[in-house]
């Protein structure tokens, strides 16, 4: 193995002329940790706001969860095999295929809390080779779904498993995702009809097929009279709503809710200050949850179905490392439907 490997990272906030290509040292794995060589990385949208600097406040920008140390190697999701481990490592791991849980935890166990992100809060898989902690590498090599579909999964779906299991969503009940086409959405329609529940989303009109083949039973085009289609549709009522748009839809939907439902909010694409009526909240026993992410346990029963293949992730396009500025362009005009990858 060569001492070093191309990577992309950025050196500052800014546009995609920040993605700076660079021939960098391959890093060693420390005590309890692992060497990953990258097979593929999936782009989100975490990519573009950690290099935009867009989740601080005005005038001071920020990576996921506060200043971010450059340079910085991007890249979240990443699907590879182990080649190495640090002292304290199970060796057996070495030529496993693996996924990696991008998440940095705030302490150990089952419930901790993502405090942290890969390709922000410490390097990710924009190239070749990437460490991480021993007891975040998933073994997959038994999956049936192809490098690019795991590589697909930790962000997006793990975000949405953790959105659905926050809600507590049961077989049987109606869940409402918005952003259907998104990564994040889609794998929301996958996880949801996998679960057993009705699947209502609301997406663009030219999506609209793609979203329903992922499995929804019901598409509303959020172009037209959303509130109004989906009661509709869902005359008696919605149990759970999966939200990664917030804005508007939110007071219009909170009415739509069954006594004691839940709204999960995961993301903010319609606008990040919304108003509602609070009194559908608490006259109905409702919960406004927020959802950040996923846990540890929430991240194993994702790789369980993983390895069983109960869901097929969509990849919608395939970049060289390269072309990794190029690949965010796309990501941001999302004109896809499904995942966006790169390979080293």
């Amino acid at each position: 193995m060569s001492e070093t490997m191309h990577a992309v990272r950025i050196t500052g906030h800014g546009g995609p002329e920040v993605l700076e290509p660079a021939e960098v040292a391959v890093p060693a794995p420390g005590t309890g940790e692992v060497l990953v060589r990258v097979g593929a990385v999936a782009l989100n949208n975490t990519d573009l706001w950690t290099r935009e600097g867009a989740y601080g406040r005005s005038g001071r920008p920020s990576g996921w969860r506060g200043p971010i140390r450059f340079p910085r190697i991007q890249g979240a999701d990443v699907a590879g095999r182990v080649v190495a481990t640090g002292p304290g490592a199970d060796g057996r791991l070495v030529g496993r295929r693996v996924v990696v849980d991008p998440a940095v935890y705030d302490s150990e166990g089952p419930q901790a809390n993502p405090v942290g992100l890969m390709g922000s809060e410490r390097d990710g898989g924009y190239a070749e080779y990437v460490t991480a902690p021993a007891g975040q590498v998933h073994d997959v090599t038994e999956s049936p779904l192809t490098e690019d579909q795991l590589a697909s999964l930790p962000t997006a779906y793990g975000t949405a498993l953790g959105m659905i299991e926050r809600g507590r969503l049961r077989e049987g009940e109606t869940a409402l995702v918005t952003g259907a086409s998104g990564g994040v959405g889609l794998a929301l329609v996958q996880l949801t009809r996998a679960r057993g529940a009705r699947v209502l989303a609301v997406s663009s009109g030219s999506k609209v097929d793609a979203v329903r083949e992922a499995g929804a039973h019901e598409v509303v085009d959020r172009g037209q009279d959303v509130a109004g289609r989906l009661r509709a549709a869902a005359p008696e009522g919605i149990d759970v709503a999966l939200d990664v748009v917030a804005g508007d839809l939110l007071d219009e939907g909170l009415p739509m809710l069954r006594e004691a439902g839940r709204w999960v909010v995961a993301g903010a694409l319609g606008g990040h200050s919304v108003t509602f009526d609070v009194r559908r909240l608490y006259l109905h026993n409702a919960q406004l949850i927020g959802s950040s992410m996923h846990t540890r346990e929430h991240f194993g029963l994702l790789m369980a179905l993983a390895r069983r293949g109960e869901f097929q992730p969509v990849v919608a396009a395939a970049f060289p490392l390269a072309e990794a500025a190029r690949a965010q362009e796309e990501l941001a005009r999302r004109e896809h439907v499904g995942k966006l990858v790169l390979h080293p």
